[in-house]
């Protein structure tokens, strides 16, 4: 008898559940903001950089896809971009360096409610790929090229060309569909195509405008 009771129970639960995701709908939205990025690890003799921020920015589109009540799946596509202002040994200006990147971001997003707002909280892995960037020392300029072997060519730096870490995010979804968002990213893939030994890993935060339709 308890043991039909769990069943029915179950199923019950299963299905008020089930009616609540189908309740809702898969939407699109847009996405920009302002990034504020650097590039944390090591050099090749264990001594940790002391770069600073940078700003770029990001734009892109996303989708919400329903999975559990109030959960929802969120991929997708951005230009954004990174880098950091560099600590040079040759100059005393800091060097620029933006490093431009399509973005993946693949993540877990709660929408909670708020009267006819939503709270949102999410996390989850980022995957991107180097699209080419500058890097800058006072009136000199270098070309960025991605490749995982760094070779020699004049006027050019390489960094290596996959990227990939980590997304947290919160931010507010107002009930005219317009949001508000702040965001980390933490970079686990170190980047470094030239120097054996040495580190170089993405990572910042950001604020974002977005959209749904």
């Amino acid at each position: 008898m308890k043991k039909t009771i769990l069943i029915i129970s179950a199923l019950m639960i299963t299905g008020f559940m089930a009616q609540k995701v189908q309740a809702q709908k898969t939407s699109f939205g847009v996405r920009a903001g302002v990034n504020f990025q650097n590039i944390n690890g090591q050099n090749a003799a264990g001594q940790n950089f002391s770069n600073k921020l940078k700003t770029g920015f990001n734009v892109g589109v996303n989708a919400e896809i329903p999975i559990a009540p109030e959960f929802y799946f969120q991929p997708g596509l951005l230009f954004s971009t990174k880098g950091a202002k560099l600590k040079t040994l040759s100059s005393d200006k800091d060097a620029d360096l933006n490093l431009n990147y399509l973005e993946l971001p693949l993540n877990l997003l709660y929408k909670a409610p708020l009267g006819s707002d939503h709270i949102l909280l999410g996390f989850g892995p980022y995957l991107a790929y180097g699209l080419g960037g500058k890097y800058k020392v006072g009136s000199s300029s270098y070309d960025v090229k991605f490749k995982n072997n760094a070779t020699t060519e004049s006027n050019t730096t390489f960094y290596k060309p996959l990227d990939a870490g980590a997304n947290l995010l919160v931010g507010y979804e107002f009930s005219n569909k317009v949001s508000a968002q702040l965001n980390a990213q933490l970079g686990l893939i170190n980047i470094d195509a030239y120097h054996t030994g040495a580190k170089q890993k993405n990572t910042g935060f950001g604020v974002s405008i977005g959209y749904r339709f």
